[in-house]
């Protein structure tokens, strides 16, 4: 059986992509959850990979590190699964995306970190992020209309469970968006799979204050 290792669900964006992803399309895994900044975190992680972040994934011997590398593996894994979508041209569509937020909106990332039970509007918002919204917004217009949706493109794939993470800062942030992309964060949000994260994200009551830059900050609580 494949075994995922990923983080806190409140606060680890990257675990939760390949999380929702193979949870979508009933990829039986086991999961194992490891206590963010905690030491034991790295004791575990070292000997399984040098980069000793999460997510990764297991499967006998193979180990994959990497959220977007795992998307891959199990696209070939899994073939009768559309992780990706069939089109070659929406195929490299969605993996342009991937790439972009793969690599893409630091600011977004740094300053609106993903806080699921959290409620911030307005917090972390600056030009910069702003610019990082609109990016990921003219992203999704673009994949809504060559595919006609209702997710990025057409079917939930890859390429939704990537921007999962986003959809959930957005709701925690409540930056202003188009009519559009609310719409699809709500989609998004809504998709079993990512309700399931997000439920057992606020479930958890961990409390970690390196994922909570503004609640620790003096004068908030």
């Amino acid at each position: 059986m494949l075994t995922l290792i990923i983080g806190n669900k409140n606060y680890s964006s990257w675990s939760m992509r390949p999380w929702v992803l193979m949870r979508h399309f009933g990829i039986d895994f086991a999961e194992r959850l490891l206590r963010l900044y905690a030491a034991e975190f790295h004791a575990a992680l070292a000997p399984i990979t040098p980069t000793q972040t999460v997510p990764v994934l297991l499967d006998g011997d193979l180990v994959v590190p990497d959220s977007l590398a795992i998307a891959e593996y199990l696209a070939e894994r899994h073939p009768e699964h559309a992780i990706w979508p069939a089109d070659p041209v929406l195929r490299a569509r969605a993996r342009v995306l991937c790439a972009n937020m793969h690599s893409g909106f630091q600011n977004l990332r740094q300053q609106m970190p993903m806080n699921i039970e959290a409620e911030l509007p307005g917090l972390g918002w600056n030009l910069a992020v702003q610019r990082d919204i609109d990016r990921i917004c003219a992203l999704w217009d673009g994949a809504l209309k060559m595919s006609g949706g209702p997710f990025l493109f057409g079917a939930f794939g890859a390429a939704d469970a990537f921007y999962a993470p986003v959809c959930t800062r957005f709701r925690t942030y409540a930056p202003e968006l188009p009519g559009f992309a609310a719409d699809y964060v709500d989609r998004v949000l809504d998709a079993p799979a990512v309700r399931q994260w997000c439920d057992e994200g606020r479930a958890e009551h961990d409390f970690l204050p390196q994922g909570e830059p503004y609640r620790t900050r003096p004068g908030r609580t």
